[in-house]
């Protein structure tokens, strides 16, 4: 049975397949073959077609079937623009979703903050990450990619005598041109419970 979210992935596809970019593949950017559309999502094989969304070997995902669905219709051809890095409350619009983003995608890593250094190219192999830029501050720095131009730079401070553990999150300064602001506080959230699935694999 088709539950609510695949009803909304289907429509979003049949959105994006009613008017296809003819550039889709390099908007994306994915390996095209025929109708469908493979590329690396929040560490998984994914691929697009007109009857539907697959990742990995899961088969047909929910929420990230939306989140895939809308970045394949946002997209635009532009390049990935990583610098100067933004905070989610930075982006036009996302102050209706920023304690929601704080409470989903950076705190619910607190508890792992330790683990985090400890996991970071195990993190990196899966989620297509790669060095911090070397000026951030904090104990240590990555970059992971949830979706080809869509790149999260989490930096962490471990807990001392002074103070608590903390984790910031911060996106590509460009991201919101890929996809809608509150989908991108999802792609925050469900990226950082792909590390916790990762640290905790």
């Amino acid at each position: 049975m088709t539950d609510n979210y695949e009803k909304i992935v289907q429509q979003n596809l049949q959105r994006l397949y009613q008017d296809l970019p003819r550039d889709l593949a390099d908007r994306l950017p994915a390996e095209k073959a025929d109708n469908r559309f493979k590329f690396k999502a929040f560490g998984e094989n994914c691929v697009i077609s007109p009857e539907g969304i697959t990742l990995g070997s899961g088969g047909h995902p929910s929420v990230l079937g939306i989140l895939i669905s809308l970045y394949a219709i946002n997209v635009t051809p532009t390049s990935c623009v990583h610098h100067p890095l933004k905070a989610y409350k930075e982006f036009s619009n996302s102050m209706p979703y920023v304690d929601a983003f704080t409470r989903h995608t950076e705190q619910i890593l607190v508890p792992y903050a330790k683990a985090l250094g400890t996991e970071i190219p195990r993190i990196k192999r899966v989620l297509s990450g790669k060095d911090a830029p070397s000026e951030l501050s904090g104990d240590f720095a990555f970059m992971v990619y949830p979706l080809p131009k869509i790149a999260l730079c989490y930096i962490v401070y471990e807990a001392d005598e002074d103070f608590p553990a903390s984790v910031t999150c911060l996106y590509s300064n460009n991201a919101d041109q890929f996809m809608p602001v509150d989908a991108l506080a999802d792609a925050g959230e469900y990226t950082s419970k792909k590390i916790i699935e990762i640290i905790e694999g």
